[in-house]
């Protein structure tokens, strides 16, 4: 049980360096996934619009009403040690991304507690000591928009913001993270 919790606390240090340090992720754009310029291209102020959800049509939603999700609309089927693929993201999960989208979380503890332009959203807080650590879709790497920060909390925040499927990988070419927000707000 400590080696897997040892294990869990080093991956999550891990992304949170590669997100304080800048991983590249150049074969997220190789693969056809978008840039971080390309995710602000329709970024709109945040406004009252009602919330929609993943089955509703995209031609039928604005392009800057909020999609409300959860670290449940980003699981997808991957053995716990098996290599990534980025055709097991499936079709609804790709099409959430260049949209709107609004998630609640924990902020991953940082040094830095006021001013963060960069973090990890991780699905729960490791209160409990129990089960196999977080899978790869239960994080999210949250870059603040230019002008915009957030203050680190232990109890859960909503962040809003422009969401990609975006594929980091580390050193051994393995994949760490596959998902970027690119926030506007976090409460």
């Amino acid at each position: 049980m400590n080696r897997l919790r040892n294990t869990y606390l080093f991956v999550t240090a891990w992304c949170l360096l590669a997100v304080l340090v800048g991983c590249s992720s150049e074969r997220a754009t190789a693969e056809g996934g978008p840039t971080a310029d390309s995710a602000r291209d329709d970024a709109g102020p945040i406004d009252a619009a009602p919330t929609a959800t993943v089955a509703v049509d995209r031609a039928v939603r604005p392009a800057d009403q909020i999609v409300d999700t959860t670290f449940d609309t980003f699981k997808f089927d991957i053995q716990p040690d098996e290599p990534f693929r980025r055709e097991m993201i499936g079709a609804e999960i790709e099409a959430l991304s260049g949209r709107r989208i609004r998630i609640r979380g924990y902020i991953l503890p940082t040094p830095q507690k006021r001013g963060i332009k960069q973090f990890v959203l991780v699905r729960d807080n490791q209160e409990c000591c129990f089960g196999p650590g977080a899978a790869l879709y239960d994080c999210v790497l949250v870059n603040m928009q230019p002008g915009r920060t957030a203050q680190f909390s232990i109890r859960p925040v909503t962040v809003e913001g422009m969401f990609a499927v975006q594929v980091y990988y580390d050193f051994d070419d393995q994949a760490w993270a596959v998902y970027r927000l690119d926030a506007e707000v976090v409460r």
